[in-house]
Parts: C-alpha cells; structure tokens; sequence
C-alpha cells in the first residue's frame, strides 16, 4: 500500500458498516462520505459557490446529469454534508411513481411531505429537524426581551406576509410560539403537522387551528420558498432543497401529466433565477436521456429546452460550470485508483485484518474493468467499487486465497506479475463445438 494508507483516519465501526453495506448494495451511505469522497473538484467547487449566494439572500438552480452508477446521488450527499456543516437546513427526497412535483392524486404534496420529513441540519442530520428549528426560532425570538415576546415573534416574521400564503404561514408560527410559552404541546403538535402538510381537509384544519387554509398539491412550492425564507430568522443560512431521480418524470406515460410536471420546473428555475426566491437552492438529478431526449424528457418542454441547451463555446475540454446543466464526467483511473485505496483500508479496518493488497494488486483489479468492451465512455464508479467490495470480500471469507491469485484467474496478471498477453492463439488451440 501507499504512504496515505498509514495516514488514513480511522473509520468507526458503525461508519464503516454504513459504507460499505451502503456501497455494495448500490447506494449512496448518508453518512461518512469524506472519507470516500474523491475528484470531483471542479463540481463541488461551482456548487459551493451556489451556498455563498444563497447566504447572501439569492437563490440557485442547477441540474446535475449523469449515467446511472456514474455518482449523482454520491456528489448530491456530498454537497448535503457540507451544506449542513455551514449552518444550511438540507431537504432532499427522490422522485418515484408516487412523489411528483405535480399530480392530480397528491404526488406533489407526497413530495413536499418527504423534504419536510427529510429536513435536515448539522445537529439533526439524519432528518426529522423540523421542530428543531421552530423551537430554535422561538429561543431566538426570547433571547430579543423578556416582556411582549408575542409581538416580537409577530415582528421576526412580518416580512413573509408580503409572500404568497405569506399572511397564513405567519400566523401559524405565531401560533406556535403562544403555544410554546404556555406549554400548549397539543396545539404545537397541530402547527407541526400543518406545516409538514398532513392536513387532508380544510374541516380537519379549522377544528383544530381555526384555519381554512392547508397545504395541497397546487401550492406546496409557495411554502418551499416561505420556509427558506422563515430559516433566516431561526438562526440558519438558507436551505437546500435536492431533489433526484428525475427520470421519473421521463417514465410519466401521459404527456399532459408530463407537461404539466415540466411547467413546475420551469416555475422553479424561473423563481430562483429571476430573484423571486431568497435564501433556496434547487439542485436536480437526472440522467442525460431524463433531460435531453426531446420527446419525453425536460427537453420537450420548449420553454426549458430553449432555456438549459449548452451554448456554441463550449467543449468537452473547456465546461461552464456556472451553467445551469452540470454534466458530470467519469472519474478517471488514477481517482478511481485513490477510492478502492481508500475502501481497502475501511474494509481492513472494519473486519479487523491486516490488509495485503499491493498497489499492484489495486492496478490489476483496474485493469480488469477497464479491459471491458466501451469502459473508457461506459464504466461507472457504482460498479467499480461494487466489484471491489465483492473481491475484499471472498478474499477476507477465504484467506487461503490470495487476492493476486484471485485477480490472476480472471486473467488479469501473469505468474511474473505482468500484465496478461492478450496476443497469441492460446485460447482458441482447442475447442469444442
């Protein structure tokens, strides 16, 4: 191994079960992400300079477009963990048949619910932070005076009466701080569910708020924009919102429905762009057939394509990453190289061995994979370190097995250590038919 591995920071047992099970399975772990997180760079940079404008009181969109496997969801958690480590409030949810942006049977307040019940902060990361920051907001609101404390929660949030559903939402956290100063936990516990949007009817709402108005399907966006409006005065930065698998829109088989999903993008790129958002950021993530293909993805929406097409000057070599699209390229070998280090070492570490794989082990388990037909375009990191788990694996379940000897019946070394001579007639001097 190299000198990084004597200097690798020790991974918890419970962080590196995460990791790896997550890994294997072919997801993205919500936690220990720095200590896989490789290359990359020029993407974190763009989007950490999207936080300092959303901090500044602005808002960001940005699609984020790559193959399945080709580390969407892993740059996305990245992004989260250190949003939240900034004193953002994260809300991601992923799209499916049943959460939409737009729906005639709730798919688009299913959505709003699942970013409410992800929301997200440093001291709450694994979500569920929503009463978290109206408790927050309301220890902010008493440490201003000891006397009219009513008035002065009115006053933190007078601004968002000027915003749609403002005069409602305003009123609802007032609400709630009465309710919190005089121990009211029934009364807090109706607000909160308000606000996560749980409300069916308007009757159920005006029994037990004194209200009409709930959150639906049509307008669940409008709160989106009031809550990161509201973070403000809680103490918080401004909010995040991910959302992905974007290819679920794509799979909608009814064009209207589809259009109409599409015309809530717009709505929200136009928002944030035009400056009718503050403190939100929107980041979305789809493969490049969800975006680009001109009858079923967001491409056949005119009004977004005319939008988001990449213009003249730019090239596979010179990118904008201050572009609305960020196209993310594959990681190279020498990166790709780093990550399976670096999951060696998780691995020994969380089983409790002494590793023996060689450097020139980890470049011929690489050189296996990239052997394969179209893998300099096609070969994804999902797959990479699926591969690579599956071999630290058998390996540690069979230590009479050597992992050279393991990477040398795959072909990939030669007894000398050499790469294998892909030349001769060896495997075709006999065969049967």
């Amino acid at each position: 191994m190299s000198d990084t591995a004597s200097s690798a920071p020790r991974v918890p047992k419970r962080v590196a079960a995460v990791i790896l099970n997550s890994l294997k399975g072919g997801v993205v772990p919500r936690i220990g992400l720095p200590y896989i997180t490789v290359g990359r760079e020029v993407e974190i940079r763009a989007l950490l300079t999207d936080l300092d404008l959303i901090a500044d009181g602005g808002a960001s969109f940005r699609f984020l477009v790559g193959r399945y496997g080709a580390g969407k969801s892993f740059l996305l958690q990245t992004i989260r963990t250190h949003a939240m480590g900034e004193s953002f409030v994260v809300a991601d949810a992923d799209l499916s048949p049943e959460r939409r942006l737009q729906g005639g049977q709730g798919q688009g307040l299913a959505t709003y619910r699942e970013l409410i019940r992800n929301l997200s902060t440093k001291t709450r990361p694994e979500g569920g932070a929503l009463g978290l920051i109206l408790d927050r907001w309301v220890a902010n609101v008493n440490a201003e005076g000891e006397t009219d404390g009513e008035a002065r929660a009115r006053a933190s949030v007078a601004g968002l009466e000027e915003l749609v559903h403002g005069f409602d939402f305003a009123r609802m956290l007032v609400r709630y701080y009465r309710a919190s100063t005089e121990g009211d936990e029934e009364t807090k516990s109706s607000v909160s569910r308000w606000l996560r949007g749980e409300f069916r009817t308007k009757t159920e709402a005006k029994s037990e708020l004194g209200t009409s108005v709930i959150i639906t399907d049509d307008d669940w966006y409008d709160y989106v924009k009031l809550i990161a409006a509201f973070l403000r005065g809680a103490g918080y930065r401004g909010m995040l919102v991910l959302i992905d698998e974007l290819v679920n829109l794509y799979k909608i088989p009814n064009a209207i429905t589809r259009q109409y999903n599409y015309e809530k993008v717009l709505t929200m790129y136009n928002d944030t762009l035009q400056g009718k958002a503050h403190y939100l950021g929107i980041i979305m993530g789809g493969t490049p057939t969800s975006i680009e293909d001109r009858r079923r993805g967001v491409f056949s929406y005119e009004a977004l394509r005319s939008r988001l097409t990449q213009g003249r000057f730019a090239r596979e070599d010179m990118r904008d990453m201050l572009a609305p699209i960020i196209r993310l390229h594959p990681l190279t070998y020498e990166e790709l190289l780093v990550l399976i280090e670096k999951l060696g070492q998780i691995h020994a570490g969380y089983f409790g061995y002494t590793s023996t794989i060689t450097d020139e082990d980890l470049a011929a388990f690489l050189q296996i994979e990239f052997g394969r037909v179209g893998a300099d375009s096609h070969l994804t990191p999902r797959e990479v370190i699926r591969d690579f788990i599956e071999l630290l694996d058998i390996a540690f379940q069979n230590p009479e097995m050597d992992i050279s000897n393991l990477l040398r019946d795959e072909g990939a070394v030669t007894d000398a250590g050499k790469p294998a001579d892909a030349g001769g007639d060896a495997p075709f001097a006999e065969f049967t038919i």
